[in-house]
C-alpha cells in the first residue's frame, strides 16, 4: 500500500509547512535529536522528517505525539483559538429583541 498524496490549496500548504518547520526550530532549541524525539513519541524517524517538512499527509495524532515529545502538548489548542470571524457570524445570527425587558415593580 503506497502513501496517499494529499492535495492543498498552495496557502494551506505553506501553513503546514511553516508549522513543521516551526516544530523543527523548537525540537532544536531544546538540542533534542531526531532519534530521541521519535523514541519518546513512539514513531519512526522518517515521521519525525515528515512532521518536520509540514507533510499534509501525516496523522494530526503524529504531529501532537510529536509536540508531546518536544514539551509542548498543549500548543495543539491553539488552533482556531481566536475564532474572530466564527465569532462575528454567530454575533450576527443571534436573534434581537425588539423591546427591552420590563423592569420588575417592587412593592413599596
Amino acid at each position: 500500500m503506497g502513501r496517499k498524496t494529499v492535495t492543498l490549496l498552495p496557502k494551506i500548504q505553506r501553513n503546514i509547512e511553516t508549522m513543521g518547520s516551526q516544530i523543527k526550530m523548537a525540537r532544536l532549541r531544546r538540542k533534542l535529536s531526531v532519534d530521541l524525539v521519535a523514541k519518546r513519541a513512539g514513531i519512526s524517524r522518517a515521521s519525525v522528517w515528515a512532521v518536520e517538512k509540514g507533510s499534509p499527509s501525516v496523522a494530526i495524532g503524529i504531529y501532537a505525539a510529536v509536540l508531546l515529545a518536544i514539551g509542548m502538548p498543549d500548543e495543539l489548542t491553539m488552533v482556531a483559538r481566536d475564532d474572530v470571524l466564527g465569532r462575528t457570524l454567530q454575533d450576527l445570527d443571534l436573534p434581537l429583541r425588539k423591546r427591552a425587558p420590563k423592569e420588575d415593580q417592587h412593592e413599596e
